[in-house]
C-alpha cells in the first residue's frame, strides 16, 4: 500500500472556535492508482490533499507515505518527501513569471542540489515528455494556458516522483484545453504513475478509476469506475 491514513482528523483554532475539517478519515491507495477527490466546498478535500502532500499535518490520526510514519518527520524530513516524492500541479500554475520554461521545470532539481548538467537534462526530458520540448525558453506570458500547466506537469514530474497531486488542475482551462491535459495525466498513468486529482468535475472524475467524495469531512462514497479493477 502506498498510502494509508487511520483516523485522520484536521481541527483548526479559528478564534475561540475549533473547524473540524475532517473528521476520522481512514482510506488506503494503492501504486498506479488514478484517484479523483470530489466534494462541494468545505467537505474537506484540499485539507486531504495538503495532508497526503505533506504541506499540512493531522491533528489526529496516523499517515503512512510508502511505509514510512509522515507524523514522525521532521520538518527537512517533510521538505525531502515533497521534493522527491510528491509532484504538485496546481490551478494557477504557480510557475516564476520571469524565467523561461526550462528553468521553471529545474527548479525542484536545484532544491534537490542536481548538478546544472543534469537538470537541464532532465528537465528538457521532461519538457518533451509533456510535448513542449520545443517552448522550452518561452516564458509562461509567452505560453497559452494549457501549454503553462504543461509546464507544470513537467515541473511534478522531473524529480520522478512516487505520486503526482493534481488540485483542480484544469479549473482556469477551456474545455478543449482541459480534455488535452486530461488525456496527458491518462498517459502519465499509463506510464505507472499514482495520480489524484482533486475536482469538482463530474467530467474529470469519470476519466479516473477511482472516486472518493467527502462531506462535511467524512468519507461519503469510496467507489471504482466501472471497468476498472483494483492496480495488481
Amino acid at each position: 500500500m502506498l498510502i494509508e491514513i487511520e483516523g485522520i482528523k484536521k481541527i483548526y483554532e479559528v478564534g475561540t472556535e475549533q473547524v473540524h475539517a475532517l473528521r476520522g478519515i481512514s482510506l488506503g491507495i494503492d501504486t498506479n492508482e488514478y484517484v479523483a477527490i470530489m466534494g462541494p466546498s468545505g467537505s474537506g478535500k484540499s485539507t486531504l490533499m495538503n495532508i497526503l502532500g505533506c504541506l499540512d499535518t493531522a491533528t489526529v490520526g496516523i499517515y503512512r507515505l510508502d511505509e514510512v510514519l509522515v507524523g514522525e518527520l521532521t520538518d527537512d524530513e517533510l521538505a525531502y518527501i515533497r521534493n522527491r516524492k510528491i509532484g504538485f500541479v496546481f490551478q494557477t500554475f504557480n510557475l516564476l513569471p520571469r524565467a523561461d520554461a526550462l528553468h521553471n521545470v529545474e527548479l525542484p532539481l536545484v532544491y534537490a542540489g542536481v548538478s546544472p548538467r543534469d537538470r537541464r537534462e532532465r528537465a528538457l526530458s521532461a519538457l518533451e515528455a509533456v510535448g513542449l520540448a520545443d517552448r522550452s525558453h518561452h516564458r509562461p506570458n509567452e505560453l497559452s494556458g494549457g501549454e503553462r500547466q504543461r509546464v507544470a506537469i513537467a515541473r511534478a514530474l522531473v524529480n520522478d516522483p512516487t505520486i503526482i497531486l493534481a488540485d483542480e488542475p484544469t479549473g482556469n482551462l477551456d474545455s478543449a484545453t482541459g480534455k488535452e491535459i486530461l488525456a496527458l495525466f491518462q498517459r502519465l498513468h499509463e506510464l505507472g504513475n499514482t495520480i489524484l486529482i482533486v475536482t469538482h468535475e463530474e467530467y474529470i472524475a469519470s476519466q479516473t478509476h477511482r472516486v472518493i467524495r467527502l462531506l462535511d469531512g467524512h468519507v461519503k462514497e469510496d467507489r471504482r469506475v466501472a471497468g476498472f479493477a483494483r492496480p495488481s
